[in-house]
């Protein structure tokens, strides 16, 4: 019988690794190396022989990116919502794509193993798109999926038994959520970031960006944030009498709860007050059965919430850690709408496994053993089963947060087949007077789920034993004043919870939108309950969207949208259809957000300092030869308000003047950089550095990398030799060495790439290049002595002569130089260089 040849491919290396010890017979395998690994068997596929391949990409093969015409920030941003598109390797260096091809020569059949999530069915495409013309037969009836959603033999042998056709349907509805959110948030992020940039002093952002997500999302923490700024308190007053029963003191409480106006509360206190002495009279005593439900099935916004307000683990850490895990094969596909088992889901299955844990082995054991109810209420969307326990581990195996989670996830499972927390509530009213009060109490008669979910155990509140007509004597009354507080902002948690009513957002995304508005620096995390503070850069970009176009910042577009893609994916809308629609909505707000722009920077102008009220004076510019103002806060930068242009500089140094030295292009004066008396430091042209005036020379030019041919300050005129870390087996340093005239009077050599540094020693003056270069093609220094010396100059190679070599310090290591200067190993020619001074 004929050999065929299966080729399967999943998202991951580890994942791949995974399912081919499950899959292989015996779990042995061969490796061999690829630009990710190939693990190879011999096996049957269909009741033939087969030899499989098993290897994997590393998440999506390809990004959307525009055409190359509109990447540049100076195309008009209107034009990108019509832009042409393309789809642009994600990993270029791996060579993924090629990888597939050639993996994919000769093969029958392709099985793809990539996550059972929407993106997971995207990225089954880019790697089909990239396999099938490679394939024996070039048909997509020899293309299939399998559908799992958790790395177990059962589970993965059941998806083997029943592989299913990729729904490119799921695919096409992600490729339009990715071209419509690189549009819209590109489009509007280049031009308010070429709006503000350089604007405002103490604007500390590089990128003001927007997200369709992304903004709604912010717009939750700033609408909390407004209601706590506006929230004006208001002054109540509230009756507490404290009774005596059983020889114990016993606070009651009101049962009109409390009064806004401190006259009619005085009123009542008057009457409580006089009828005090004759005690409180006991009008109802009730005894209440109640039950506290047992938690539904884990599904994955339930899992971020819990991970950040009661782990403390913000969601993309808590995303990562929960993929982690299911690599590992210790829980079930963690990216899940679904809260609610199928009925064939085999739950005694995953309780006995738990069952062999050591912490909460026997409670398992007790409920195999006395029996337990499925897990009720939740929803099944139809995506994936609730996140599940599928292996054993313990905190020895997991560690830290990793172990945490896993904790949870365990005990969330168990507690949602245990039984409901059972407890009494006992409600006891008392009038003194005409006015009532009451007191409770409650005590757990069984803890059913809370044994195992300690985090939600609920304690007894005890009271004394009260009967209906008692009379009791009243210790003290008073009369206390309060005054109503703000809501508090924001948690992380409610966030979370915010973006799943709101349809912001999947599963999968949440954790992404979050983490952007925190790196973007619009919300930071405050606390160990991770509230969320939106900063004034966050605040004023929302109040500016509200003032021009509230659907810029509210959930409900994003929303309509996510319900049309899902639209798209079940086959029931158009792709093209559907994005056109969006996008051309879209445009017109754009077109009107450019025109009332204004009203925006109104409210940056009220909040930042303007770039002409900051800084000072420092060099000239080269187009009006007016002062330019060096503008200290990051990013640190020169302004020229009138040529109302900036330009940035290197960070994390010194700037100064030099010398009121101009540059021979622009005539702008040059600044020198340093980054202190043991570092670098190097002159440099505002306008050059930040727009370079020659071809293939990249942006933030200094005049250490300038190639003019005749300036004093460039390159071409100061380099002496290649970096020492230029002959580096491994990452060799493309720079030079090039003569720094700043250092004097301590002169030295600095890589203009990396951070090598030479110095001369103390005794040298001055230190010349001369116009001709040794036969290593090195350029020949002029040392001239301090007058002291009484020694003359010396001129030579810094490479090749022995006497200049010895004028370097002596931090340095030893640089062989047979390669550049082709001599043989028993000629060798070293170089002493200093490494950062």
């Amino acid at each position: 019988m004929t050999q065929i040849s299966v080729l399967m491919v999943a998202e991951k290396p580890s994942l791949a690794d995974a399912l081919s010890r499950l899959l292989a017979p015996g779990g042995h395998f061969k490796t061999r190396k690829g630009t990710t690994p190939v693990h190879e068997w011999e096996g049957v596929y269909e009741s033939q022989p087969a030899k499989y391949k098993f290897t994997s990409v590393t998440g999506h093969v390809y990004n959307t990116d525009f055409t190359q015409e509109y990447n540049s920030w100076e195309i008009d941003p209107q034009k990108l919502f019509t832009a042409q598109i393309k789809k642009v390797e994600a990993n270029p260096k791996m060579r993924i794509t090629q990888h597939l091809r050639n993996e994919a020569k000769h093969i029958d059949y392709l099985i793809l193993w990539l996550d059972c999530d929407s993106e997971g069915e995207n990225i089954c495409f880019e790697v089909i798109g990239n396999c099938l013309p490679s394939m024996k037969v070039s048909k997509m009836s020899h293309v299939l999926r399998a559908r799992f959603s958790a790395i177990t033999q059962q589970d993965v042998r059941r998806a083997m038994n029943h592989l299913v056709k990729p729904n490119e349907n799921e695919a096409k509805a992600v490729d339009a959520r990715q071209e419509f959110d690189l549009k819209v948030g590109v489009a509007f992020t280049r031009f308010q970031t070429r709006f503000f940039q350089g604007k405002y002093g103490d604007l500390d952002s590089t990128v003001i960006s927007y997200g369709p997500c992304q903004s709604p999302t912010l717009a939750f923490c700033v609408e909390r944030h407004d209601r706590i700024q506006s929230f004006q308190p208001e002054p109540f007053w509230t009756i507490t009498p404290t009774i005596i029963q059983a020889d114990l003191p016993v606070k009651l409480t009101w049962m009109r709860e409390r009064l806004f106006d401190k006259q009619v509360t005085s009123v009542f206190m008057t009457n409580v007050e006089e009828a005090q002495k004759l005690g409180a009279k006991v009008l109802q005593v009730s005894v209440t059965k109640k039950s506290k439900a047992r938690p539904h099935a884990l599904n994955t916004v339930e899992m971020l919430k819990h991970g950040s307000s009661n782990l403390g683990i913000g969601p993309s850490e808590c995303m990562s850690i929960a993929e982690r895990l299911y690599m590992q094969g210790y829980i079930s596909y963690p990216r899940t709408e679904t809260s609610q088992y199928p009925p064939n889901f085999d739950l005694h299955e995953v309780l006995r496994e738990q069952a062999k844990h050591p912490q909460w082995g026997d409670y398992c054991q007790d409920l195999l053993k006395n029996g337990f109810d499925r897990p009720s209420g939740g929803t099944d969307v139809g995506d994936h089963p609730p996140i599940t326990p599928m292996r054993v581990a313990d905190e020895s195996e997991l560690f830290g947060d990793t172990w945490r989670l896993y904790d949870f996830i365990a005990r969330n499972f168990i507690g949602s087949i245990s039984q409901n927390l059972k407890y009494t509530s006992t409600h006891v009213v008392l009038a003194i007077g005409e006015e009532k009060f009451e007191c409770k109490g409650s005590q757990v008669t069984s803890p059913g789920f809370t044994s195992v979910m300690h985090w939600v155990n609920k304690t007894d509140e005890y009271i004394p034993e009260f009967k209906q007509g008692q009379v009791v004597t009243v210790k003290s009354v008073q009369m206390n004043e309060g005054k109503t507080s703000p809501p508090d902002y924001l948690t992380e948690s409610e966030l979370i919870g915010l973006m799943e009513q709101n349809g912001i957002g999947t599963d999968a995304s949440i954790s992404t939108h979050i983490n952007n508005i925190c790196q973007r620096n619009y919300v930071q995390v405050s606390g160990s309950g991770r509230k969320m503070i939106p900063t004034n850069l966050g605040i004023v970009l929302i109040h500016g969207y509200q003032k021009i176009d509230t659907d810029l910042s509210l959930p409900r577009m994003r929303s309509d949208m996510e319900q049309q893609l899902s639209l798209i994916a079940s086959g029931k809308a158009g792709h093209k259809e559907v994005l056109d629609y969006f996008l051309r909505l879209f445009e017109l707000k754009f077109a009107y957000f450019v025109k009332h722009i204004s009203s925006m920077d109104e409210l940056f102008e009220a909040t930042f300092s303007p770039l002409a009220a900051t800084g000072r004076p420092l060099s000239k510019c080269g187009k009006c030869k007016r002062y330019m103002k060096y503008i200290s806060l990051k990013p640190n930068r020169l302004h020229c308000s009138t040529c109302d242009e900036t330009y940035s500089l290197p960070l994390n140094g010194t700037i100064k003047l030099y010398r009121e030295l101009t540059c021979p292009l622009d005539d702008f004066e040059l600044v020198l950089y340093s980054t202190g008396s043991k570092g670098t430091g190097y002159p440099l042209c505002p306008y050059c550095y930040n727009h370079p005036p020659f071809e293939n020379v990249k942006k933030h030019m200094a005049c250490n990398h300038c190639p003019h041919p005749t300036c004093t300050h460039s390159m071409v005129k100061n380099a002496v030799c290649s970096c020492p870390e230029s002959e580096r087996p491994e990452d060799p340093c493309p720079g030079s060495l090039v003569l720094d005239a700043t250092s004097a009077p301590r002169w030295k050599l600095s890589c203009n790439e990396c951070n090598i540094v030479s110095s001369f020693v103390d005794t040298i003056k001055n230190v010349l290049l001369m116009n001709e270069m040794c036969e290593c093609g090195t350029v020949i220094l002029k040392a001239e002595f301090r007058e002291n010396q009484n020694r003359e100059p010396l001129t030579g190679c810094i490479l090749c002569d022995d006497d200049i070599d010895a004028l370097l310090t002596t931090r340095q290591k030893r640089w062989t130089k047979e390669k550049k200067m082709g001599r043989s190993k028993d000629q060798k020619v070293v170089c002493r260089y200093a490494i950062g001074g």
